[in-house]
């Protein structure tokens, strides 16, 4: 009986600890780590939300820009900070591919990439050439089809060239993929027709679209984007299996307590909500505000993880464990 009510009172104190420490975050610098380079959408996020935070917390809250290996330079300089004031702002789609990718992987997600908050969801694209003539995401499949192996592709590393793959690969359409070391070269090719299907961001073609140089067909995401209304989703161009959720956000380091990530992302909600310069800026990179908590967030991962699962049995894959 007496063990017994140690234990409670254990239970008791550590969870309220717990929520003191939530209430007291942050007591110095919070860091946010990077998977991209400075002036990518997610940079350009993070300092917005960040400089923000700092604002509500009367703490600094700083960006480390640490780009390569796929976001795994991120993750594992994430991983090895162990450490609740050194957090990791990525987007879902990024780690989300990695066993599928990876012969081994060096963490576990689930485990080791504690959701915090989402704070956007980012719009991709499928662009073509205007050399192709295709007025539609219809018209190109037609061209592609009718064309094998005539015709070239490229994607945006993560979840757009894991999405366009499978969707290659179920309508057994036969255009060869070109590798990019910088995906931001990519528009540019596609202008001079160079390659004819891009998958990426709506961010990085827009500038290229909004010239006339390139025609974007459709964006993935279950809503037309702000900065272009006028093109159809993929679901509206009659190609519902391109539909795919593009979520990112801020995650928190393995055995941070429940009620310190719900407290950065009510801080996160209550710095960036109705604020409508934030959301103009995000708008012109292809993204929208989405805020979420650890529990609609963790959903969010798991609905693309499971989307993604599918697609990796359609082209033959299968994941890799830690």
């Amino acid at each position: 009986m007496i063990r017994k009510l140690a234990l409670a009172l254990v239970l008791i104190l550590s969870g309220g600890a717990a929520e003191l420490h939530a209430q007291s975050y942050p007591q110095r610098t919070v860091k946010f780590i990077l998977p991209f380079g400075p002036a990518s959408g997610t940079d350009i996020t993070a300092r917005l939300v960040a400089d923000r935070l700092a604002a509500r917390w009367g703490k600094p809250a700083v960006i480390e820009n640490r780009p390569g290996g796929d976001g795994l330079v991120a993750i594992n300089a994430f991983i090895a900070a162990n450490d609740d004031h050194t957090l990791l702002w990525v987007p879902v789609g990024t780690f989300a591919v990695h066993p599928y990718e990876k012969d081994k992987l060096p963490y576990d997600a689930e485990r080791d990439l504690l959701p915090i908050s989402n704070v956007t969801s980012l719009f991709l694209a499928a662009t073509t050439s205007n050399a192709m003539n295709a007025g539609s995401l219809r018209d190109l499949v037609a061209l592609l089809r009718a064309n094998p192996d005539k015709y070239n592709w490229a994607a945006a590393n993560g979840n757009a060239d894991f999405l366009m793959s499978g969707f290659l690969k179920s309508n057994g359409l036969q255009v060869a993929k070109t590798p990019y070391r910088d995906i931001l070269q990519a528009p540019n090719d596609l202008a001079e027709n160079r390659i004819q299907l891009l998958s990426s961001s709506l961010a990085i073609v827009t500038p290229l679209m909004q010239a006339g140089k390139i025609k974007v067909l459709a964006v993935t995401g279950r809503q037309r984007a702000p900065s272009a209304p006028d093109v159809p989703t993929v679901r509206e161009a009659g190609f519902p299996a391109l539909e795919m959720e593009s979520i990112g956000g801020i995650f928190g380091p393995r055995g941070m307590p429940l009620a310190l990530r719900e407290q950065i992302a009510a801080d996160v909600r209550a710095a960036v909500a109705g604020d409508t310069n934030i959301a103009s800026k995000l708008q012109a990179t292809g993204q929208v505000v989405d805020i979420r908590g650890p529990a609609e967030f963790a959903a969010g991962i798991k609905e693309m993880r499971d989307q993604l699962d599918g697609i990796a049995k359609v082209l033959g894959m299968k994941a890799a464990t830690q």
